[in-house]
């Protein structure tokens, strides 16, 4: 296996590792999120079994965007009718991510189904040059956040892919290993060989365990081709600048009627609570010149 020397190896907090096995048409990544996780905790109080959710789809989208060397953003997003209603996670090219969550009530101790009901999983590849936005949408089938893109990946996509998640209240982690199309095989059990010693890991192994231990421990009779990591950050999109767009669709008559009954008008980002205020002063300059006034934001 290809690591270079038996050096100690240290977790890098907030990275992607890609890989590849050199005697077959499979491809693999591993994912870490440390600082970039705990951020998205520190906006909201979810309960555990959400948070864990949250935090393994947050895992999956950090995988799935690498695989797409996207320009643009990926968003997953789970909807269902049960006492979790909306989980969404956002992440762009350079692995920039934010997340969010909607519940109501005490939640069950329970798998997605019991967590989410009847609902769909929709993933959205968003280029934002211009060019047409792509969006799949698909029943929820499977027990977990994994099987749910698994089946998504080989039926949308014909893509054979496997995803291990993990999270708790520090850490999230994942690792995926996706067939490679129209590669030759050579080693034609590779794939479900790999697979079966993939099943081995365990979820404090994902939270705890650098890329290049787990994937010795795993696949050290494998030749395996590391990639130098990639960093993964919290990044959140909103801005002054985008909630006066939002006012200007919204509509001068609109606007003007919220002003009059509340006197100012508050919009708060759902991803990182940055809150944005408009006063009449304010949203008269939205319309009149385009010119965002600074106004007085705060974060809580």
């Amino acid at each position: 296996m290809t690591h270079g020397s038996s050096r100690e190896y240290v977790i890098l907090q907030d990275a992607l590792h890609r890989f590849l096995f050199e005697n077959a048409p499979i491809r693999g990544e591993h994912v870490h999120l440390g600082d970039t996780w705990r951020t998205i905790l520190k906006h909201h109080e979810y309960p555990a079994v959400l948070r864990n959710t949250l935090g393994e789809l947050m895992a999956a989208a950090a995988l799935l965007a690498a695989t797409l060397k996207l320009k643009g953003s990926l968003i997953l997003q789970v909807q269902g009718n049960g006492p979790v209603s909306l989980l969404v996670v956002e992440c762009n090219g350079d692995l920039g991510m934010r997340a969010t969550a909607k519940w109501k009530g005490d939640l069950p101790q329970g798998g997605l189904a019991e967590l989410v009901g009847d609902g769909r999983f929709a993933i959205t590849l968003d280029p934002r040059d211009g060019s047409q936005t792509y969006q799949g949408i698909v029943a929820l089938e499977g027990r977990s956040i994994a099987e749910i893109l698994q089946n998504y990946m080989m039926r949308s996509e014909q893509l054979e892919t496997r995803l291990w998640l993990a999270a708790d209240e520090d850490h999230a982690g994942g690792m995926l290993l996706q067939k490679m199309p129209d590669k030759p095989e050579q080693d034609t059990d590779a794939w479900n060989r790999l697979g079966q010693l993939a099943d081995t890991t365990k979820p404090d192994e994902l939270l705890e365990l650098s890329a290049e231990t787990i994937l010795h421990r795993l696949f050290h009779e494998e030749d395996v081709r590391l990639f130098a990591p990639q960093p993964v950050t919290f990044h959140c999109r909103c801005s002054r600048a985008g909630v006066a767009n939002m006012l200007k669709i919204l509509g001068r008559e609109e606007v003007a009627g919220i002003l009059d009954e509340r006197g100012t008008i508050e919009v708060c980002c759902e991803f990182c609570n940055q809150q944005y205020h408009f006063d009449a002063v304010d949203t008269e300059e939205v319309f009149s010149s385009g010119i965002i006034a600074p106004g007085t934001d705060s974060r809580h």
